[in-house]
């Protein structure tokens, strides 16, 4: 395994141009291939999520057309789960696997929700999980069908960009919806390309027939979640630092992790497509639900070990079921780098110390823990990144892009 060391640091201040947003970009790709006429996309994130979803989409060709084939999506959600409710109705054979953690990563609720309108649907493993196989079904155009909201958005996105194609219907959402700004991202781009869904709350989605139709043109904002180890290093460091791509106009939830630098007391200012932080820990502490920005929250958390007494990141259940256990995982990983860490079903309490020198943290081939736990450096001490590489998976020239800002 590659080891990456970073630091002793203690200042950052500086400008990163950021990579494209990966949950705009996989919607962007998937849309454009089921809309009527060509899409230019600009900004298009090039990382393995969106590398597989452009290898899948090749292989089932224009408009899908393709009817037979054995995708394999890695460990990208963002693919796995629109590709499964989009290839339910398309009328084919194929085979959807991914990497041993997708394997662990639960689809069942999904499937479900397609199988009651028809679908026809097999798991290859263990009931509940991929490897899937996808076969021919009978599915009714303006149909109602149920899916729970409280393990994973990525599962309402998916009826949500697919059931177009299937002739329309209505969407019922059971218990509480989480990650609510990626459920707002995918209607956003769905209404680019031609096509409204009504909402009644977050309860119930009308969902009007295709076709798709191509804008034309499609541009890929800054990704708003990796923005924020910059931002929180201008917080922790000095600063300013300022990250370009992403700011007030953007359409993704997570540019809202600037008010947890505001309430840990960093100076932030944002314009249309920037956003800048400065301050200098100690930080304040915080006790917050972060349910509404998931990824980010894990960079607060990692902030925590800066501030100036015990934080809370709560309602964050769905890190259980991501690229790794995120919950037990930071938990392991900031209790290595001498904070006190309480780990329960939904919550991560981090009641900061003073920072253990020369750890080798593990990243659990989870691109956003190795990217959460390198802002540890900026606290005077020399930490070791084991299998640095597993940023790949949305922000290749991370640690290129941390070392331009950081020293």
């Amino acid at each position: 395994m590659t080891s990456l060391e970073l630091g002793p640091l203690t200042r950052a201040a500086g400008t990163v141009r950021l990579p494209g947003s990966k949950s705009i970009s996989n919607r962007v790709l998937l849309l454009a291939a089921l809309a009527q006429g060509a899409t230019e996309v600009r900004g298009l994130l090039d990382a393995d999520d969106t590398r597989v979803m452009r290898e899948a989409l090749g292989k089932l060709g224009a408009g899908l057309g393709v009817k037979q084939a054995d995708l394999f999506l890695g460990n990208a959600g963002t693919a796995f789960r629109p590709l499964t409710a989009v290839l339910a109705f398309s009328g084919g054979e194929y085979r959807l696997s991914g990497v041993p953690r997708m394997h662990e990563r639960p689809i069942r609720d999904l499937v479900e929700a397609l199988r009651s309108l028809g679908a026809r649907i097999d798991y290859l493993g263990e009931a509940g999980f991929p490897p899937i196989a996808i076969h021919p079904g009978k599915v009714a155009a303006g149909q109602m069908v149920k899916v729970r909201g409280d393990v994973s958005s990525q599962y309402l996105s998916a009826l949500l960009m697919a059931l177009p194609i299937a002739g329309g219907g209505t969407i019922e959402v059971e218990g509480e919806l989480i990650s609510r700004p990626y459920v707002e991202i995918t209607l956003n781009l769905m209404r680019r390309f031609g096509l409204e869904a009504q909402r009644n709350g977050w309860r119930r989605f009308a969902v009007p027939a295709g076709p798709y139709v191509s804008p034309g043109t499609v541009s890929v904002e800054g990704d708003a979640s990796n923005a924020s180890y910059f931002l929180a290093a201008g917080a922790i460091g000095g600063g300013p630092v300022r990250v370009e791509g992403v700011g007030r106009d953007s359409i993704q939830g997570d540019v809202r992790f600037v008010e947890v630098l505001e309430k840990m007391g960093a100076r932030v200012a944002m314009g249309a497509d920037w956003i800048e932080a400065s301050g200098r820990a100690p930080l304040r502490a915080f006790d917050l639900d972060l349910n509404h920005i998931p990824d980010a929250a894990m960079t607060s958390a990692a902030m925590a070990l800066f501030a100036d007494g015990p934080c809370t990141v709560r309602n964050i259940a769905s890190w259980r079921v991501k690229e790794t256990d995120r919950i037990a995982a930071m938990a392991k990983e900031l209790g290595k780098l001498g904070a006190e860490v309480e780990a329960g079903p939904d919550y991560l309490k981090v009641m900061p110390r003073r920072l253990n020198a020369g750890v080798a943290v593990d990243t659990y081939d989870d691109h956003r823990m190795a990217m959460s736990l390198s802002l540890a450096a900026l606290g005077g001490v020399a930490v070791r990144i084991n299998d640095p590489d597993c940023v790949a998976k949305t922000f290749p020239d991370y640690f290129q892009a941390f070392a331009t800002i950081a020293r």
